[in-house]
């Protein structure tokens, strides 16, 4: 059931519903604002519950009240946003888990109070736009595969977001949005959370072809044949061990009113299942490898958000997608291949076989001549050693272009961090039967990932994302759930907005 979410500009207290949440700065007065119309209606209880919590609005701190008939919410809860200004991802991420608590609890209605005055450079409604994003984030649910007993009997159905200011016709815009958005994201989510054996680069690129033809997209699937042809040969080399042949997936935005002030690609590591190959996986956690196309399921996801933000820059989403299987016609240690461009690679691990797909799709969009090219990839377990689960690395050659990274991650409110692309590990990528080999020694393999991806982007302007860690979540935290996360969709989109900015 699709979540319908309206805006209004009732006191948030006035609302019937289910259950209200108001967000509290830290060490607002109790004599003001929401405090003070909570304590007229509820009376003393409401001072003594927050001095037992030590509740101060501090970040992530949360009361509960009951209201016992006094209000037309059954439940209210009041949920700290730490010292101010409250910015868009502080608003998003507490919508998220306003909409998460509601429908834990069994609401199927939620009225959440929109923060005033969050500060941002898209005009009117950036706070009603976040918090609507937060709130389909935050209901979000994979139950395509529950029956029965096991299916949830309710769901959160209806979400008012009462605004401080007037209700326009530019925030209602800014909801409806950040409704789309969202949902775009949770296509994401979807993808990386679809078993293996219903979501293969067949059906991958089915659904991108379908995806595309209902949101005016561009698509072109290139099929085995037709990448034998073009000379996809390290792509090609990882899928020979699959009964699941592989599929390059090109889509194209096109702004319709006016001329493109950029052209950008953006790629995506398409990973249906990862065995290993040869090289096999360990059997534990290997069921989480189903997962291991989450940058394209990212890029999925993005050209679904342009075609409803519909920004004046031409947008190519590529995907290069393959089963990475042990089959008796697998690659091995010690093959070599051509590439698409041109260099041969020896190959010595099987299971780091992401960057040789990367690398032959990258050669492609290189050919598209782009002003930037992005991929983003679950692509090193050493990217997750270094920053953790919760954190995604980033590469640049251009220090430029590492800034708007920051900039971006940060107003999306998205962990992502700068790493070096050390060239005094280049020399590990030396084979000595071939052009490069495709992995160096184990200490620092994020990097050495990056350097190998690097030599196939020419003078491309480039940024390489490794996901690795935050594009599945082993529990629900932030605007995240549990399983697929569509990590690093909002950080692009914050990317592409700075970008039409500039020009």
């Amino acid at each position: 059931m699709t979540m319908k979410v309206s805006l209004s500009a009732s006191d948030p207290l006035s609302v019937a519903t289910d259950v209200a949440v108001i967000g509290i700065v830290e060490g607002a007065s109790p004599k003001a604002g929401a405090l003070a119309a909570l304590s007229k209606a509820l009376g003393p209880v409401v001072a003594r519950t927050l001095k037992r919590e030590d509740f101060t609005g501090k970040k992530d701190q949360s009361v509960e009240l009951a209201t016992n008939g006094q209000l037309k919410a059954g439940r209210v809860v009041l949920m700290g946003l730490g010292q101010g200004p409250v910015t868009e991802a502080q608003v998003r991420t507490m919508a998220a888990k306003a909409a998460r608590m509601a429908q834990g609890t069994k609401a199927t209605s939620l009225v959440l109070e929109v923060p005033y005055g969050v500060p941002s450079q898209t005009g009117a409604g950036a706070g009603e736009r976040a918090a609507s994003e937060g709130v389909v984030l935050g209901g979000y649910r994979f139950t395509r595969y529950l029956t029965g007993d096991r299916l949830p009997k309710s769901s959160l159905e209806r979400v008012t977001l009462v605004t401080t200011g007037r209700v326009t016709k530019e925030t209602r815009a800014a909801v409806e949005v950040g409704q789309r958005v969202a949902e775009a994201i949770n296509l994401a989510r979807d993808l990386v959370n679809e078993p293996p054996n219903e979501l293969y680069p067949e059906a991958l690129a089915k659904l991108c072809h379908d995806m595309s033809k209902d949101r005016g997209l561009k698509c072109t699937v290139l099929d085995k044949a037709a990448l034998t042809k073009r000379g996809f040969k390290l792509l090609l080399a990882v899928a020979q061990g699959s009964a699941r042949e592989p599929r390059l997936i090109h889509m194209v935005y096109t702004p319709a009113d006016a001329k493109p002030k950029k052209k950008l690609v953006f790629v995506g590591k398409g990973l249906t299942f990862d065995s290993g190959g040869l090289c096999i996986k360990p059997a534990q956690g290997m069921e989480d490898m189903k997962g291991d196309m989450g940058g394209a399921a990212n890029v999925v996801a993005l050209m679904a958000a342009l075609s409803v933000l519909k920004p004046p820059v031409e947008v190519h989403g590529l995907i290069g997608s393959v089963e990475n299987m042990p089959d008796g016609n697998a690659y091995r240690p010690g093959d070599i291949f051509g590439s698409l461009d041109g260099k041969f690679v020896e190959i010595i691990n099987t299971d780091a076989e992401g960057r040789l797909v990367l690398a032959d799709v990258l050669a492609y969009g290189r050919e598209l001549k782009p002003d930037l090219m992005v991929d983003n990839a679950t692509l090193t377990g050493a990217c997750i050693v270094a920053l953790g689960m919760l954190t995604s690395g980033f590469y640049t050659s251009q220090d430029e272009l590492a800034e708007k990274m920051k900039r971006a991650a940060a107003d999306a409110g998205e962990s992502m961090w700068h790493l070096p692309l050390l060239d005094e590990l280049r020399d590990g990528l030396k084979s000595d039967w071939a052009d490069l080999k495709h992995t160096a020694d184990r200490w620092g393999g994020s990097i050495t990932a990056a350097l190998f991806l690097r030599e196939f982007v020419g003078q491309t302007p480039w940024v390489h994302v490794d996901i690795a860690g935050p594009s599945m979540a082993q529990r629900a935290y932030g605007i995240h759930p549990k399983g697929g996360t569509g990590h690093g969709v909002l950080t692009f989109l914050k990317l592409i907005e700075s970008l039409v900015h500039e020009v």
